[in-house]
């Protein structure tokens, strides 16, 4: 019971999480009149303040004498900061400049050009439903190109950059709190800087658009820091197969708000190219589920032959009927007396003496027979 409890949570965590991100592009238009570049700055600022106070709380504190004893994972760790805040920074522009739905296609293909990067910069060897989802994305790409007239620059930078985060957060090894807090720590000081820069310059609007846009711009930080905090607890609770049909949640949610809520247009070249997304990802989860089913399946079999290996290496030893005793022969089975002369004789002064039983501390005596 816990434990469907436990998993139970974890999935409200995990819909918490892609909820969220796929709702966020309805928070980005009312930090207008602020620039993509001023409100990506706030939220690295004030992202790795609610993130201390986050840590305070829990008390992980460890991670960061590792962190700063290891200088590979510091460049790891830049490089991540890097390419996050391309990412951030263009979903900003694209959202508050109406591209919500080539933002969400971004996100859609995710997975695919992460199975790409998978392929190319590690070597993996792909299963055909993987080929034939990495193919269909490739046509899908092409077609909304051609409806364009040019390639979906944003959906392939937003693309590519989370997929480069994702695949340095691998090597990296680092959990999803810890790693915002070393990454927004990269940035605080140029993001800082800029801030103070706009400040100086009469630039800024965090206190030209008076105390409310102030308040928005501050609340960036735990825009980012809240659904990171809901993915991490749902990692730990769900399976990983679980947390990968989740994350379709959040491009679909801002697809819907695209068209819906936003009335960005879709033509009929967008909609056959999205249309070859979602069958290319249809296979690649199909894929997928299978592939789980199979190794669960194995595992099972696996267990149920170990369990049974050892009753059948050991088997209980057979009942052994007692040994029968051979005759003997007649001149032993009944032996003749001792002639007279073999009798004991008398010890001198009397009779043989009768055996008496060992006196205290003395050794019982053997009998020979």
């Amino acid at each position: 019971m816990e434990g469907k409890n436990e998993q139970r949570a974890g999935l409200l965590y995990g819909f918490g999480a892609y909820g969220m991100w796929g709702l966020v592009p309805l928070f980005w238009p009312l930090l207008k009149p602020s620039g993509a570049i001023e409100i990506l700055a706030h939220r690295m600022v004030w992202s790795l303040g609610v993130v201390t106070v986050a840590l305070l709380v829990v008390r992980r504190w460890a991670w960061i004498g590792e962190l700063v004893r290891d200088p590979r994972r510091l460049g790891l760790i830049s490089v991540a900061a890097a390419t996050i805040t391309v990412n951030w920074g263009l979903y900003i522009w694209a959202v508050n400049n109406g591209q919500v739905v080539e933002a969400s296609l971004g996100y859609f293909i995710n997975p695919l050009v992460t199975i790409a990067m998978g392929v190319l910069l590690l070597g993996e060897r792909l299963r055909p439903v993987q080929w034939a989802a990495v193919a269909t994305g490739l046509v899908a790409v092409l077609v909304l190109a051609i409806g364009y007239g040019k390639p979906p620059w944003v959906s392939l930078v937003l693309a590519f950059s989370f997929a480069t985060y994702g695949l340095v957060k691998k090597k990296v090894n680092m959990g999803g709190l810890e790693s915002l807090a070393a990454e927004t720590a990269v940035l605080f000081v140029p993001a800082l800087g800029f801030l103070l820069w706009l400040a100086a310059t009469g630039g800024s609007t965090f206190t030209a658009g008076g105390a409310g846009h102030g308040f928005l711009l501050a609340a960036t930080g735990i825009v980012t820091a809240i659904p990171l905090i809901c993915f991490g607890a749902a990692a730990v609770r769900v399976p990983l197969s679980t947390l990968g049909l989740l994350q379709y949640l959040a491009p679909v949610f801002q697809f819907g708000l695209g068209v819906l809520y936003f009335h960005e247009s879709m033509p009929p070249e967008r909609w056959a190219g999205f249309a070859l997304v979602w069958l290319a990802l249809s296979l690649l989860t199909w894929g997928a589920l299978r592939t789980a089913r199979r190794n669960r399946a194995l595992a099972l079999k696996l267990l149920t032959t170990a369990a049974v290996a050892p009753a059948t290496a050991n088997p209980p030893p057979s009942p052994v009927a007692p040994a029968t005793a051979a005759p003997l022969p007649a001149s032993v089975a009944s032996p003749t007396p001792p002639p007279a002369s073999a009798a004991p004789r008398a010890a001198p002064g009397g009779p043989t003496a009768p055996e008496r039983p060992a006196g205290p501390g003395e050794p019982a005596q053997e009998k020979v027979t």
